[in-house]
């Protein structure tokens, strides 16, 4: 089978999205594993396996995720002083220093690592409009990020946080736009 100039190219596009794709997932399940472990969920060991490269010919469905919340609420000792009036999410992750467990660093990317850092901060920012309970902009989540020990690259941190916000908000994305730079939970009750 002799492929096109034209052909190739499109499935070497395919190919690339299909690879993207592969690699948003095992950050994802990475991302989810970490959080588990730092909620003190059961501990499940990393096979070496999903750090090597995905194979493309037969792409399998991936795992379904087992909840987390369920062994975290079962080791609270004292129940909370008042029940939240939303249900509440977990704290946004911090992103890993690579220098703390460099073993388990080593085998991603870059590009792995930035997604999951940004995915951190998509969730830092959630977590904070949770917290303010009204629509907040821009400027503010990043003060309150910030605390948490996030920080955005650039001369314009403000901007480079609105980008990152601006594309998350569109439809089925996690977050609205309200605003010039003002934001709100895409689940928040429009008042």
């Amino acid at each position: 089978m002799v492929l096109s100039e034209a052909e190739a190219l499109a499935r070497l596009e395919e190919l690339r999205r299909q690879r993207d794709a592969l690699e948003r997932q095992i950050a994802d399940l990475l991302l989810y594993l970490d959080l588990g472990r730092r909620l003190g969920g059961p501990s499940v060991p990393v096979p070496a396996a999903a750090d090597a490269a995905p194979q493309m010919d037969a792409p399998a469905p991936p795992p379904a995720p087992t909840p987390v919340a369920a062994p975290v609420a079962a080791t609270v000792a004292a129940p909370p002083a008042q029940p939240p009036a939303r249900p509440e999410r977990p704290p946004a992750p911090a992103f890993p220093d690579p220098a703390e467990d460099p073993a388990e660093e080593a085998g991603l990317s870059e590009t792995v690592l930035a997604r999951r850092y940004g995915r951190a901060v998509i969730e830092a920012a959630l977590a904070a409009l949770e917290e303010a309970g009204r629509p907040l902009h821009a400027s503010e989540i990043l003060a309150r990020i910030a605390e948490q020990g996030f920080s955005l690259p650039g001369q314009d941190p403000v901007a480079a946080l609105n980008t990152r916000l601006w594309k998350r908000s569109g439809p089925g994305g996690p977050l609205k736009r309200l605003g010039e730079a003002v934001y709100a939970p895409a689940d928040a009750e429009e008042g």
